[in-house]
């Protein structure tokens, strides 16, 4: 059977178009020969996300995307991807927008539920949502770094421009002064540990019978407060109880003219009597001192004695 010129460019043409649409359709991430479900999800924003993008269920491609398009007048984008029908999952599922690493896009993956008589069937809308990427993740991380980085910028600017103004040719003369000075301290500071050194070596003998007796009278210091802690306190705090109480009552008695020194405290006339006593037993002295002859009279050839005068200074 001979076909003709026409029918030839006639099969030819409709092969022609036919492997055009199915160019098309697998071009757009539409296989015709196979028998997949095509789902949609919403979405705010799907930065990353293009036509053809991988669809994964747990890693494993099942599917790919077909198409991004508005889906009203507020810019939220719907997006159109199929997937295979041999695995089956709720219309619960959520489709998550994942990834945006340095050179590859983002992808979508399916977090299937399963829930029987829920069986997500095509034409379903999937709930959407978006996990950040890599580059999103690294910028949340950066933003706070950066302000502090500024921040620490601004200060050590802050701080440089301080010290410059501080460190002018008299400041800068007077720390040299001061380096200069601290060197010699510390280099006095270096002879007078060495002496020490010697000192102590020197005298390390000494030293150590001086720490010898300090401990030994450390010991004789333990026994005597292990001496003391022996003492009966309480007995003694008693027997000065008894000592105070006495001593009160003898103030007491003194104060109240009782007994013979209470009695020469509180009753003057007895004070001035012994007071009039000491006067007339001094001038007794006095006069037997001046006239001795009117108490003792000797006569060894029988002199008559002198009549007795009566002293001027004698008292009533």
């Amino acid at each position: 059977m001979k076909f003709t010129r026409e029918v030839k460019t006639g099969i030819l043409a409709i092969c022609a178009i036919a492997l055009l649409i199915f160019g098309y359709s697998f071009l757009k991430g539409k296989n015709l020969l196979e028998n997949d479900r095509t789902l949609y999800a919403v979405y705010k924003n799907v930065e990353g996300l293009i036509p053809s993008s991988p669809v994964t269920i747990n890693g494993l491609v099942v599917g790919q995307v077909v198409s991004i398009d508005f889906a009203d007048t507020q810019g939220n984008l719907i997006v159109e991807f199929n997937v295979d029908n041999e695995f089956s999952f709720s219309r619960n599922s959520e489709a998550k927008v994942y990834g945006g690493g340095l050179i590859g896009g983002k992808s979508l993956a399916i977090v299937p539920k399963y829930e029987q008589g829920l069986e997500a069937k095509d034409g379903d809308t999937l709930p959407g949502r978006i996990e950040a990427g890599l580059l999103e993740l690294v910028n949340d991380k950066l933003t706070p770094l950066q302000e502090k980085l500024e921040a620490a910028i601004t200060d050590a600017d802050t701080l440089l421009t301080s010290v410059n103004g501080i460190l002018n040719v008299d400041n800068k003369n007077n720390l040299n002064s001061i380096f200069k000075d601290l060197s010699i301290s510390i280099k006095d500071f270096k002879g007078t540990s060495r002496r020490l050194n010697n000192l102590m070596a020197t005298n390390e003998d000494k030293l150590s019978r001086a720490f010898t007796n300090a401990d030994e009278i450390s010991s004789k210091l333990n026994k005597v407060s292990d001496s003391l802690s022996k003492i009966n306190v309480k007995k003694i705090g008693k027997e000065l109880e008894t000592v105070l109480a006495n001593f009160e009552k003898i103030s007491k008695d003194l104060n109240a003219g009782k007994g013979t020194a209470g009695k020469l405290l509180k009753d003057d006339k007895l004070y001035y009597n012994l007071e009039k006593t000491s006067k007339q037993l001094e001038l007794l002295l006095q006069d037997l001192r001046l006239n001795p002859t009117r108490y003792i009279n000797v006569s060894v050839f029988g002199k008559k004695n002198k009549p007795y005068q009566q002293p001027t200074d004698s008292i009533n």
